[in-house]
């Protein structure tokens, strides 16, 4: 799914170049101005826990974390905001907000991005994806068009995300007419997403009457053994025979979690990827001086179509229609030559999933 996925974008993305077909896709033309990078970041990750258990006398176990690293690569080409710097080097982990945008500055031109990076955080090792194609038609009074609407007017977007952290995996395409009014660009059109099936829960048939989890029983299920001693205690077993605790209190507070996580991940990717059409309306604005600057946008998918015989998908599990909303602001002020004000962040929530950042703060240079 994967490689297909990323066929996919590249076709389009060479397709959508104008005046290109699509065998010309790799081009000079069409790499030109984009960054080509690689990089190796690491750190020290969570401290580690003194988990303490009474059951035979006194012991402790520790539980250690690994550090933090990420490996990842990349090829960009998004032309700057005029409120962003300017990296000697880019290394793939700096925070940039408007990636997000519905619009870009580049007007008649292909944008990308495409990365891929491994990376262990907290523990946990993820192979994460962010992947898209942008393109912004906009037309010349010399061809006839208005100057507020015309179909001439649109844009066309497709990306992939995969972030294993944040627990999101989607494939989402669009296409909108564009309408600008006093500065602001309102779209409008018809999205196309592909996702796990969300609408599922591998854990609701190991539910007892009571509402909580058989875990114990499903682990058993899953090749974990217990060994007692016959005293009171126990040791447990992981499937392939490795010892992964010898107490109660690291059973449940350390394997059972990790069981159940790489057990819900399993009965999901049995499942087929399910469809999700939506109508999406969406704003974008952008304003900048040296001085002061506010970029802002937005998108809402009030309406949404899947396939009624899929029982997992989403639209099935929700008996209808729900809102999915993405949204992000730039914002920057100097009162003086010295002192200024920021922020920043985005929002996104995606079948009851949300994901988030944002970084506001002051600056004062002193000269």
């Amino acid at each position: 799914m994967k490689k297909l996925l990323l066929l996919l974008l590249v076709i389009l993305a060479s397709c959508a170049a104008p005046k290109k077909c699509c065998g010309q896709a790799f081009t000079k033309d069409f790499f030109k101005y984009s960054t080509v990078y690689g990089a190796v970041n690491g750190g020290t990750s969570i401290s580690d826990v003194d988990l303490y258990s009474v059951t035979n006398g006194l012991e402790t176990q520790t539980v250690k974390t690994p550090f933090d690293y990420s490996v990842l690569f990349g090829v960009r080409k998004i032309k700057r905001f005029g409120y962003e710097p300017k990296e000697a080097f880019k290394n793939g982990t700096e925070n940039s907000t408007n990636d997000a945008a519905t619009i870009g500055l580049w007007k008649n031109q292909v944008e990308f991005l495409f990365q891929g990076e491994f990376k262990r955080q907290e523990g946990e090792s993820y192979f994460d994806q962010r992947h898209m194609i942008r393109y912004i038609s906009e037309c010349k009074s010399a061809d006839g068009c208005g100057k507020h609407f015309c179909a001439k007017h649109f844009m066309a977007k497709v990306e992939y995300l995969e972030d294993g952290f944040a627990d999101v995996k989607y494939f989402e395409s669009s296409q909108r007419l564009r309408y600008e009014r006093k500065g602001v660009s309102f779209n409008f059109g018809i999205a196309q997403r592909m996702s796990e099936p969300y609408g599922y829960d591998p854990l609701e048939e190991w539910l007892l009457s009571n509402g909580n989890l058989h875990y114990t029983f499903l682990a058993i299920e899953e090749g974990y053994t217990v060994q007692f001693d016959g005293q009171g205690g126990a040791e447990y077993f992981d499937p392939s025979g490795k010892s992964v605790a010898t107490s109660t209190e690291v059973w449940e507070a350390v394997v059972i979690p990790e069981m159940l996580s790489n057990y819900t991940e399993k009965k999901r990717d049995e499942l087929p990827i399910n469809w999700t059409h939506s109508w999406v309306v969406g704003f974008d604005y952008y304003k900048y001086s040296k001085k002061s600057w506010l970029h802002a946008w937005g998108s809402l998918m009030p309406i949404h179509y899947s396939d009624d015989k899929n029982e997992f998908s989403y639209y099935n599990f929700n008996e209808g229609q729900w809102m999915d909303y993405s949204g992000g602001i730039v914002y920057g002020h100097w009162f003086t030559k010295n002192l200024g004000i920021f922020a920043e962040g985005n929002y996104n929530k995606y079948w009851n999933r949300t994901w988030h950042s944002f970084s506001v703060g002051v600056n004062y240079k002193v000269f």
